[in-house]
C-alpha cells in the first residue's frame, strides 16, 4: 500500500552562489554612551570617499532641516532592522505611528517580499466594504491544523478582513483519532457546518492548501451560493471522479522526497489497508519547509498531526452547475518539494481556473515561508472584480 500515496519527485533544490562577507569590525570598549565612534584609517583617501563625504554632508543638512520644520518624528527607528515606510493613513498621540510592526520572521527579507504595508500594494480605489465579501476561510492541508494560518490571519485582520481558520476533524486542536475517519465528508464537517451556518446572502472566499484544495471542492460542490472565490494554494485541485490520490500519484517516482517520509499507520491491523498517513519529523523541513524559518519549521513539527487515509482515496463528484460555478483562482509554489510546480501545472492545465499567481521562492508553506507575498495575492484576489 506503501505505492499508493506516492507523490511526485520534488525539483532539485537550488545552489546558491556563495556570498563574501565581510567581518564585523571589533567591539570599541567605553563606548556605552555613545552609539557611533570614529576609527581612523590609514587607507588613502579617493575622490570616491570625498564624494561620499559631501553626499553624507548634504543629507545630514537636509536632515537637520527637516528637524527645524519639525518632523523628526515622523519617521523613527528602534532597534530593528526591518525598514520603515510611511503610513498617510493613520496617526497617533505621538505622531510616531508610520512604522511598519517588526516582523515575526527571522528570515533575511526577499527581493520578492512587498516593501509597503499590505493595503498599500493593491487597488487603492476599491474599498474593503464595497467588495463582494471581505470574508476569508481558510482549509489546512493534510497534517497541518489552523495554527498554520496564524500569520495569514494577522495580516489580513489588520488590513480589515474578517478570517476564520477552520480545524478539520482529526486536525488542530481538534479531539477525533485520525485513524477513525473514514470518508471525506466525514473529514471536512466543521467546514461544511460553518458554511451551513452563514446567513442567507452571505458570501466567503476560500482558501485551501495541499490537501485542503480537496475539502474546499467539496464545499463548493454543496454550498456555491455561499462561495464567492475559491483560492487553491500549492492545493490538489481536482475534475470530477477524481481524488486526490489520483492527482498526486500520477508521476510518482521512487526516490521523491515524499515517498521516503511517509510512515503509513495501520489501526485496524497490518493485514488492512492502511488508515492514516504520518509523515517523518527529520524530514519535514526539507519536504514542506525548505524555505521557512526555523521557528515555524519547529512549531510544525510539535502540531502536525497524521493525515487520514480514508479521505485521500476518495474520488469526488464535482458539477459544472455547482462546483463549476463557483470563481477559482490558483497560488503555485514554485520551490515546493512535496507537491513540485510540474505538478501543479499539470492540475492547472486539467482545469484551468480564472487566473494563475505564482510566488518566486515560496516552499509547500507560504504562509510561513512567505507571507507578505501571500497576503498580497489574497488581497488583490479579494478584490478582483466580475470578468
Amino acid at each position: 500500500m506503501g505505492n499508493l500515496c506516492a507523490i511526485l519527485a520534488p525539483k532539485p533544490p537550488l545552489k546558491k552562489k556563495p556570498v563574501k562577507r565581510l567581518p564585523n569590525p571589533p567591539p570599541v570598549p567605553n563606548s556605552s554612551s555613545t552609539r557611533w565612534t570614529r576609527i581612523r584609517s590609514s587607507r588613502k583617501q579617493t575622490p570616491d570617499d570625498a564624494l561620499l563625504q559631501e553626499q553624507a554632508l548634504a543629507a545630514a543638512i537636509l536632515f537637520q532641516q527637516h528637524q527645524h520644520n519639525g518632523g523628526a518624528a515622523s519617521l523613527p527607528f528602534d532597534r530593528s532592522s526591518s525598514l520603515r515606510y510611511p503610513n498617510t493613513n493613520s496617526s497617533s498621540k505621538k505622531g510616531n505611528s508610520n512604522v511598519l510592526p517588526r516582523s515575526s520572521s527571522t528570515r533575511a527579507r526577499s527581493l520578492t517580499d512587498p516593501l509597503l504595508r499590505p493595503h498599500q500594494l493593491v487597488n487603492q480605489d476599491v474599498k474593503i466594504d464595497e467588495l463582494e465579501t471581505n470574508h476569508f476561510v481558510l482549509v489546512h492541508g493534510g497534517g497541518f491544523g489552523a495554527w498554520c494560518w496564524y500569520k495569514t490571519i494577522a495580516l489580513l485582520e489588520e488590513g480589515g478582513y474578517k478570517v476564520n481558520a477552520i480545524d478539520l476533524i482529526g486536525s488542530g486542536i481538534h479531539s477525533s483519532d485520525t485513524n477513525t475517519i473514514a470518508s471525506l465528508s466525514e473529514y471536512v464537517k466543521p467546514l461544511t457546518e460553518f458554511l451551513e451556518k452563514l446567513p442567507d446572502g452571505k458570501k466567503v472566499i476560500l482558501v485551501g492548501h495541499d490537501f485542503g484544495g480537496a475539502c474546499i471542492s467539496y464545499a463548493m460542490e454543496l454550498f456555491p451560493f455561499k462561495v464567492a472565490k475559491a483560492i487553491f494554494l500549492a492545493a490538489a485541485m481536482l475534475k470530477n471522479g477524481q481524488s486526490t490520490l489520483d492527482t498526486f500519484s500520477q508521476q510518482a517516482t521512487s526516490d521523491d522526497l515524499m515517498r521516503q517520509a511517509q510512515i503509513f499507520l495501520y489501526a485496524n491491523g497490518n493485514n488492512q489497508p492502511p488508515t492514516a498517513i504520518d509523515l517523518d519529523k527529520a524530514m519535514l523541513k526539507d519536504l514542506l519547509f525548505n524555505q521557512s524559518p526555523s521557528k515555524d519549521v519547529a512549531l510544525a513539527s510539535v502540531s502536525m498531526r497524521p493525515i487520514p487515509f480514508a479521505p485521500v482515496l476518495e474520488k469526488v463528484s464535482l458539477s459544472d452547475s455547482k462546483y463549476g460555478s463557483v470563481r477559482r483562482f490558483y497560488i503555485a509554489t514554485l520551490e515546493d518539494n512535496a507537491i513540485p510546480i510540474t505538478v501543479q501545472e499539470s492540475m492547472i492545465n486539467a482545469s484551468p481556473p480564472e487566473q494563475v499567481l505564482r510566488l518566486k521562492g515560496a516552499d509547500h508553506s507560504p504562509f510561513f515561508s512567505k507571507p507578505q507575498a501571500l497576503h498580497k495575492l489574497l488581497v488583490e484576489i479579494s478584490k478582483v472584480g466580475s470578468p
